[in-house]
């Protein structure tokens, strides 16, 4: 009999602590499941379609959906990108929001190149910025900062990589990699990046690695 009387007498306690819970914190961010943290975006300067220098300074404040491509591919990058003008015609008219696609074929795609290949696909470039620069320095980006390709392949000699991936990383205000990485060509991980976008665009930006405009590796 006690036994019964203690069990009630628990399972009344525990069921107040629940509501106390539920209305301390129902309607609050502590009640939200947070996009998981993947890494941090290392800083970085490449060329733009525009010829001008875009740096990571350029990209806080920013929720960014981050991809590489080359403009001669006729496999992957043509349904990748018209993947990623879908994400764009959903989230162009967000004032925090940007697409930053990156060339993995920097000897063929140069600045005039990406421009005109921007002019085709009719996206605004303050919006979708298209970046070239060193190949070394963009293959480093794409494996340690939006994780994209392994890091291991970095050790190879650069002259003999070519990066292909159908892969897009997501990056918060503050320069996090957050969520997880999305294939490009899946449409259950297209559905699910625009959710985690709307999330990251509701977050405000607390600078955890923006210090003075730059990002830093400080977790």
């Amino acid at each position: 009999m006690k036994r019964k009387k203690l069990l009630t007498y628990s399972l009344f306690f525990a069921g107040l602590i629940a509501l106390f819970l539920f209305f301390v914190f129902w309607g609050t961010d502590n009640w939200k499941t947070s996009l998981p943290t993947l890494s941090a975006v290392q800083p970085f300067s490449f060329t733009a379609e525009n010829g001008k220098t875009f740096t990571d300074k350029d990209m806080q404040g920013k929720v960014c959906v981050v991809n590489y491509f080359f403009t001669t591919c006729k496999g992957i990058c043509p349904r990748m990108n018209g993947n990623m003008k879908k994400v764009y015609e959903a989230f162009k008219d967000q004032p925090d929001f940007m697409i930053v696609s990156h060339t993995s074929d920097p000897e063929t795609d140069s600045a005039a190149t990406l421009l005109k290949y921007a002019e085709k696909m009719k996206v605004d470039t303050h919006k979708w910025v298209f970046l070239t620069g060193r190949k070394d320095s963009l293959y480093q980006q794409a494996r340690n900062s939006y994780l994209l390709d392994d890091p291991k392949n970095s050790v190879k000699n650069i002259d003999d990589q070519f990066l292909h991936t159908q892969f897009f990383a997501l990056v918060d205000k503050n320069g996090n990699v957050r969520g997880q990485i999305y294939d490009g060509l899946k449409t259950s991980d297209l559905k699910q990046l625009e959710s985690d976008i709307n999330t990251l665009l509701n977050e405000p930006e607390t600078n955890t690695h923006f210090v003075n405009g730059m990002f830093t590796n400080n977790p």
